[in-house]
């Protein structure tokens, strides 16, 4: 008779222990980015509430700038919001490999998809690590405590970027903005032992040069396209064949 998994730990309070886990690294790092980002909203004269609300609702940086630095130039609604939608369109597979996760069964689903709103990287990195250890009653608990430790984070340095825009130079705040993707790929190296993600990971570094110099506007978008696909069926191809295939 085969022996049951071991039970997975118990939290005392999950919303809590994710509130701590958010702590530290992952606050710092977002709230640096959207430090830059404030100073960003002033210096486009976009004004603070608006760039606030971008920060409650998109809570999704690249498409906040993306939004303010066309709204900067005089582009259309209908431009900004198509340009919203695409930047922000790889939060889609990351949403759909993290949902499962948060799921359980008589759980209203609407709780879940209302959930769904803060999977953006940093919250999404630290879940996908953590979540599986955790068990599923408390998930949900878990990852909302963290989201909303980062959720507030993010509005308190949106504000405060706004407010210091004239002390940082313009090349300071553009540089805090990438923290935020830099941190989310040194999070991705830190274990690389899913073989699909050392591929993607390898591929998107070689490809995203290459094809930023053939299609500057399309270059960033075909890149991450090919090599996350690219990953995904080498690593497939590879647990087909077992490990001793041949």
């Amino acid at each position: 008779m085969a022996l049951l998994p071991p039970a997975k730990p118990m939290l005392a309070n999950p919303f809590a222990a994710g509130a701590r886990r958010a702590l530290g690294a992952p606050t710092a790092v977002i709230t640096a980015s959207f430090l830059g980002f404030g100073a960003l909203v002033a210096q486009q004269d976009f004004g603070l509430l608006p760039g606030l609300l971008t920060t409650l609702t998109i809570w999704a940086l690249p498409g906040q700038i993306v939004l303010v630095e066309l709204y900067g130039v005089g582009a259309s609604l209908a431009a900004i919001g198509l340009a919203v939608a695409l930047t922000n369109a790889r939060l889609l597979p990351m949403t759909v490999a993290l949902v499962p996760l948060l799921r359980r069964r008589r759980r209203p689903g609407w709780r879940v998809y209302l959930a769904a709103h803060w999977i953006a990287v940093t919250a999404w990195v630290a879940g996908m690590r953590d979540l599986p250890q955790l068990p599923r009653s408390q998930r949900l608990a878990y990852f909302m405590g963290m989201a909303m430790v980062l959720w507030w984070s993010t509005l308190a340095a949106t504000a405060l970027g706004f407010w210091l825009a004239g002390t940082v130079p313009h090349a300071l705040s553009l540089a805090l903005v990438f923290i935020n993707p830099l941190y989310f790929m040194l999070a991705l190296v830190a274990d690389l032992r899913d073989r699909g993600r050392t591929i993607a990971l390898a591929a998107g570094a070689v490809l995203g040069p290459v094809l930023h110099l053939v299609t500057p506007d399309w270059g960033l978008l075909v890149a991450g396209l090919a090599a996350g696909t690219l990953g995904y069926l080498l690593a497939a191809h590879g647990r087909r064949r077992g490990p001793g295939g041949g």
